[in-house]
């Protein structure tokens, strides 16, 4: 496995109830050889000075998933059919348009709702859930801070979410954890104070002090990535689907540094079942690599054992709330993918998850937005919530 790159949040952040101080700074640490955990910690050119000694070990670096080659191949070329087939009824399945008709559509929501109610509905009850608790922020980026839309290099966030993000990170440790391209999704939300995880967590950024964050001269956070040795082989793969690809109309082929989507949105149904083979016939020659599907994408990334869940939990770890009962995760996201990290939240016990969707789905998460707008509500409650609580604390100590 190739270098893996670790940083640690500000030192407010350590220990278990440490009060949060807004990022607004880079991370300096000396360079340090851990060998054992096959990690290593690089200096910055600003920022203040900490103690390395009492931070946490970092986590294992994350293992393969076992697919033996010769099963890989038996399952694509000999069941190849039945293979296609199944991911082909898999991406109608992910399609709204092949929602349920909506005569069935009243009763079945409302059964829904009453399992994942509206997140806005029960704001005062999650609130009063979280009080004595660090809030700790991980927000979705397509289809929950912007609309979903059909040229996924257009999916920009409005100036209004912006705002409502920028003030949310100073009230509250916040991250974006995205299937997309790390500097990409940057890009799109332009703001330096967040945390950005991208490529489904194999590519982690904390916080920078200058808004310019491609130069490297104002000494970036050091980076988080677990699947770095895999890039050559992503870099192959993605030139092989844009020229697969070039057949099929609609279908776009996007490079996410760690991972390559194949967005079906804008391809007739009918050529559902060749985009299929022509990913499959790519994706066979590489039994390192494994296919997931989100919305209306094809995603093929590599084959360890690391998700949005993981970089969840690495987030946590980092910040200082490994093992803390004062801490309150919120995950707010709207695809299949953000499943793993709903999944963790509810394995640990701690926070919730609030999916995206305007019609039923099978879900983890404890409550529902409908859209991104919806979404921006229940940031600005928030970021009320927080101002309201801290004027009166002030209030009281006078």
């Amino acid at each position: 496995m190739g270098e893996i790159v670790w940083w640690w949040g500000p030192q407010g952040y350590r220990g278990c109830g440490a009060t949060w101080v807004p990022p607004f700074w880079t991370f300096p640490f000396e360079t340090m050889n851990m060998t054992q955990q096959n990690v290593v910690m690089s200096k910055t050119k600003s920022g203040i000075n900490r103690d390395i000694t009492s931070a946490q070990k970092p986590p294992a670096a994350p293992g393969y998933i076992p697919i033996p080659r010769r099963r890989v191949l038996k399952n694509l070329e000999i069941n190849g059919g039945q293979r296609i087939n199944a991911w082909v009824d898999s991406m109608r399945a992910s399609s709204p348009t092949h929602a349920k008709p909506t005569s069935s559509l009243p009763e079945e929501h409302s059964s829904w709702i009453l399992h994942h109610p509206s997140a806005l509905d029960m704001f005062e009850q999650i609130m009063d859930a979280s009080r004595g608790k660090q809030i700790v922020m991980f927000l979705d980026y397509d289809g929950t801070l912007s609309p979903i839309v059909d040229d996924p290099d257009r999916a920009f966030m409005s100036d209004s979410m912006r705002k409502t993000v920028r003030k949310l990170a100073r009230c509250f440790p916040t991250a974006i954890v995205t299937g997309r391209c790390r500097d990409k999704v940057y890009n799109f939300v332009r703001l330096a104070e967040l945390y950005y995880a991208g490529s489904h967590g194999m590519d982690i950024q904390g916080p920078t002090r200058d808004s310019k964050y491609n130069n490297k001269d104002n000494g970036d956070p050091v980076l988080f990535q677990p699947a770095s040795e895999f890039l050559p082989m992503i870099d192959q793969v993605h030139n092989q689907l844009v020229e697969k690809m070039k057949s099929i109309p609609g279908a776009r082929v996007e490079n996410n540094k760690f991972c390559v989507s194949v967005h079906f949105r804008c391809v007739d149904e009918k050529k559902w079942s060749e985009l299929a083979q022509q990913v499959r016939s790519v994706l066979k020659e590489y039994p390192k690599l494994r296919l997931n599907q989100g919305r209306k994408v094809l995603e093929i990334r590599p084959s360890i054992k690391w998700d949005k869940g993981k970089a969840l939990e690495f987030l946590l770890e980092s910040l200082g709330f490994a093992n803390c009962n004062d801490v309150f995760p919120v995950y707010i996201g709207d695809d299949k993918t953000d499943e793993d990290a709903f999944k963790k939240l509810k394995d640990r016990g701690q926070g919730f998850g609030i999916l995206v969707s305007k019609f039923p789905k099978d879900t983890t998460a404890s409550y529902s937005l409908q859209e991104p707008n919806e979404v921006m509500d229940f940031l600005q409650r928030l970021v009320e919530w927080k101002q309201v609580s801290l004027r009166l604390r002030t209030r009281s100590r006078v």
